[in-house]
């Protein structure tokens, strides 16, 4: 049996996996604090018939192997955490993040979750929480009587609102940012949250604006770092490879049937 046959058909499937990786990217390009995925390949094992440097005579070496590939794998799939853009929302509860960091909350069964989401809200108990009601760690906690209107955040993380009676705003909490060394090694678990694993390090909490933190901008959010046009290339460079793998198919069936013919 031939080879391409089973080379072209791992190709095909790559591609699949591409176009996959470009219809999420795609289908996300609205998502707050969404960084998008690229799908990275590489090739698969080789047959070689001659190695490079064989004596071809007594004087003489080889100077090229002679070998024929079995096609390509996906090795990986990496999140690009360039910044998206800024806008400009005007909620008070909006909190982007400008540079490197992510927000850390609490999930329902206690362990720690970061996001690049800064949507966020003020529950019934004036605490600070993720659109899917996760509390960010630090807590952060409303005064019960606190004017909503005068909640502020400044670039280094400081919460400040005001409440009756009183001319001067005061600090209700202090936000921290959290950085990985690999942050590409984060696990993505959905509702724009990502789970700190082995590859991606332990989490480094600090002050935003400090050692290397980014800022926080109040009444920002971070918009996906999708680009439509990237994307839509992409996916016609799939689409592309995609059919020249089928044609490789086809072809060498239509070689096989040549050579199931050659005797009447």
């Amino acid at each position: 049996m031939m080879r391409s046959l089973w080379t072209a058909a791992s190709g095909m499937t790559a591609q699949q996996f591409n176009i996959d990786t470009v219809s999420n990217n795609l289908s996300n390009v609205n998502t707050t604090g969404f960084k998008r995925n690229r799908a990275d390949f590489e090739d698969l094992l080789y047959q070689t018939t001659r190695t490079a440097g064989t004596p071809a005579t007594e004087r003489t070496l080889v100077p090229t192997p002679v070998q024929v590939g079995h096609g390509v794998k996906v090795s990986g799939s990496s999140k690009l955490f360039q910044q998206g853009s800024l806008q400009n929302t005007g909620n008070i509860s909006d909190i982007a993040i400008e540079g490197e960091g992510f927000f850390r909350a609490i999930d329902y069964d206690g362990s720690y979750v970061y996001t690049r989401d800064g949507a966020f809200q003020i529950d019934s108990n004036g605490q600070l929480v993720t659109n899917n009601g996760l509390r960010v760690a630090p807590e952060i906690i409303m005064p019960p009587n606190f004017i909503r209107e005068t909640v502020n955040v400044t670039e280094d993380g400081r919460v400040m609102t005001q409440i009756p009676g009183q001319d001067d705003p005061i600090q209700v909490g202090q936000l921290q940012l959290y950085r990985f060394v690999n942050s590409p090694g984060l696990n993505a678990t959905g509702q724009n949250l990502f789970r700190q694993t082995a590859a991606s390090g332990d989490a480094i909490g600090g002050t935003p604006g400090l050692e290397g933190m980014g800022k926080t901008r109040h009444k920002f959010l971070e918009m996906s770092n999708v680009s439509v046009v990237s994307e839509m290339v992409n996916m016609i460079v799939a689409q592309r490879a995609y059919e020249m793998n089928s044609r490789a198919i086809q072809t060498s069936d239509t070689m096989l049937g040549i050579a199931n013919g050659l005797k009447r």
